[in-house]
């Protein structure tokens, strides 16, 4: 240590010199020799401070899981939101269980049923005035189980044989990990109440899993590269539009899907996935133009 090094320096320089016992921590300072006139309150002030002893209580107590009032409607309202949440959950390990039977088909139908139960917990947590952080935290494990995992598997099964094991598991890998991005994402970024930031991966999950229950007349290879595209369009910052704005297009462009879909119905299903993907890139356009 140089010559001229702090006071706070040289306080704590292990050399040969007065010792100290502190008796409130048990333990011993070494004090340089030149500085015996150094009283005890000067070095205690250069002494890091050590943290809360183990089991020190914590003020405040335990947060509530139930924001607000305690009644038994409320907690009521707040059992039966938090029950279809379980219910997504509890379907999407179901899915996968199917999958791994072989049963694909029914694996799917359980992702769908987990979309729509993922759609009502909020539903009615809004409904009811029942919306908690804990809600919030119980919708995102759900949310990682069954639409990035179970959908995954599910695909990884209808997969089979038409493409190489390595390249499905790769590519199921991947939905995995930008399903895993997107939730943390959205967990801790402010909320936009016109946009998304990249597919959700509810959605994600329902096109995949509508995918396998309609058996688009596709290749292996070009079906693997659509589950890559939707896992790269969740990790996306490009801004989608919510459900709540797409019912407030033209009424002559929601009979287009309709007509389409007794036309040819995995066709229009086709195009209307594209035609979403698409118009997250045209909308950041748009807004980068008009800044």
């Amino acid at each position: 240590m140089r010559r001229s090094g702090s006071f706070a320096r040289q306080v704590l320089l292990v050399r040969v010199g007065r010792r100290r016992p502190q008796s409130s921590a048990g333990s011993t300072v070494v004090v340089p020799a030149h500085y015996e006139s150094v009283t005890d309150d000067e070095i205690e002030s250069l002494l890091p401070v050590s943290p809360a002893p183990a089991g020190a209580a914590v003020s405040g107590g335990p947060i509530p899981l139930l924001p607000g009032e305690h009644t038994p409607a409320r907690r009521a309202m707040f059992a039966l939101v938090n029950a279809c949440t379980l219910s997504s959950l509890t379907l999407g390990l179901l899915a996968i269980f199917l999958a791994m039977r072989g049963d694909v088909r029914a694996g799917a139908v359980c992702l769908v049923a987990c979309v729509a139960f993922d759609g009502l917990d909020g539903a009615l947590a809004r409904r009811f005035g029942v919306v908690s952080p804990f809600g919030a935290q119980m919708d995102s494990l759900a949310d990682m189980c069954s639409f990035g995992l179970a959908a995954p598997v599910v695909v990884y099964a209808s997969l089979a044989g038409t493409v190489p094991t390595a390249a499905a598991a790769a590519g199921c890998t991947l939905v995995a990990g930008c399903a895993a991005i997107r939730l943390a994402r959205f967990n801790v970024s402010p909320k936009d109440g016109r946009f998304f930031c990249g597919v959700p991966t509810t959605m994600v999950a329902a096109v995949l899993a509508v995918g396998v229950l309609i058996e688009l007349p596709l290749s292996g290879p070009a079906q693997l590269a659509g589950v890559a595209l939707l896992a790269f369009a969740m990790v996306s910052s490009f801004p989608y539009a919510k459900i709540g704005r797409l019912f407030r297009l033209p009424p002559w462009l929601w009979l287009l899907p309709v007509v389409g879909a007794l036309v040819d119905p995995r066709l229009t299903f086709a195009a209307i996935v594209v035609g979403y993907l698409l118009s997250g890139p045209v909308l950041w356009l748009r807004h980068r133009h008009a800044a």
